[in-house]
């Protein structure tokens, strides 16, 4: 029985669009998402949305598998993993400045306080607004220094897919000001116990 409940546990929210429906399938999430967002004085719709983006929320998301010719597999094109879909270098710096040895990236709690850091980061060193998902999407890309460089600039893709962020965002916003007292009511209500 705790193998079938440790797979719904991991299994990505039914509706990736909104967020409401994302908190009201996992509750914890909510809670999570709101301790990293007061950790790092940061907003709870930017980090979702670039979660949503790099894993669609899977626990153990990894970059496909890329082919020679089109048949012969030669590996991944990263050592990103899991929900923020990290590198382990940039894991591994986070787990060592801010987070702990048992830190994973499997792990919704450790994930969304990942990319709180992140963007924590991306503001102090490039005075990228916390707020700005555009911004802080290119900055999650490309990593702090590429973002300064300009690396994005030439990747039409990456704009792109910066926007969707960014519209992503905006989405969840407005609909989590519709369902954020409902959401907090029941928060409030499981730390009674």
């Amino acid at each position: 029985m705790a193998i079938l409940l440790a797979g719904c546990a991991s299994r990505p929210p039914s509706d990736r669009e909104n967020l409401c429906a994302v908190y009201r399938q996992k509750p914890n999430w909510y809670s999570d998402s709101i301790k990293a967002a007061k950790r790092w004085n940061g907003p709870l719709e930017v980090p979702m949305a670039i979660m949503a983006q790099e894993s669609s929320f899977r626990a153990k998301a990894k970059p496909p598998i890329r082919f020679f010719l089109g048949i012969i597999p030669y590996g991944r094109a990263s050592d990103a993993y899991g929900y923020p879909q990290a590198l382990d270098s940039t894991w591994s710096r986070y787990r060592s400045e801010a987070g702990s040895v048992f830190s994973q990236r499997d792990k919704f709690d450790d994930s969304i306080d990942f990319i709180q850091w992140y963007m924590h980061n991306s503001w102090q060193i490039n005075a990228v607004d916390k707020n700005d998902a555009f911004a802080q999407y290119l900055n999650y890309h490309e990593g702090q220094g590429g973002y300064k460089r300009g690396t994005w600039k030439k990747k039409r893709w990456l704009i792109n897919t910066a926007r969707l962020v960014e519209q992503r965002t905006l989405r969840y916003r407005s609909q989590l000001a519709s369902c954020k007292p409902e959401l907090d009511k029941r928060v409030k209500s499981w730390t009674l116990f």
